[in-house]
């Protein structure tokens, strides 16, 4: 299941990414989820031919984080951006100050336990990531943790 052949694109990593930022604040693991990896990995394929930084909606029952990178962009420097926003967020006033902060409450969302992943390149050559979380997480006037 795992495949060292990725290089820093195994599920393995985004679930460390993950799991390092839920640990930091209390909350448990999350695991690997086939199923949802399969809906990241639709969603991805669709975007091959452009790379917008456009959600899929996340089939109603997913949340979603996406991160367009160039170079050598991988999963977890995906993941890194993500929790990087973790500076934004205020627990005091449960809301972002100065800046973006969604995609880091929804990397700790304590109920999001089910993730799934998955990277592209796109025809310009800048890779398209994507994680879906089950059940999705970032319900207005609740706290991710």
């Amino acid at each position: 299941m795992l495949h060292s052949s990725h290089g820093q694109n195994s599920p393995q990593d985004y679930l460390d990414g993950h799991n390092s930022a839920r640990s930091a604040v209390g909350v448990g693991p999350m695991t690997w989820d086939d199923n949802v990896a399969a809906f990241a990995q639709d969603y991805a394929n669709q975007r091959i031919g452009d790379c917008a930084l456009q959600h899929s909606g996340g089939g109603g029952k997913y949340g979603e984080n996406i991160a367009v990178g160039s170079g050598d962009f991988t999963g977890a420097a995906a993941v890194d951006l993500w929790v990087g926003e973790s500076a934004n967020y205020d627990y005091n006033s449960n809301s972002c100050v100065g800046g973006e902060c969604l995609h880091y409450t929804q990397v700790v969302w304590r109920n999001s336990v089910r993730l799934g992943c998955a990277r592209v390149q796109c025809n310009s050559g800048s890779w398209f990531i994507t994680c879906n979380y089950d059940p999705q997480g970032n319900y207005i006037g609740e706290r991710p943790f």
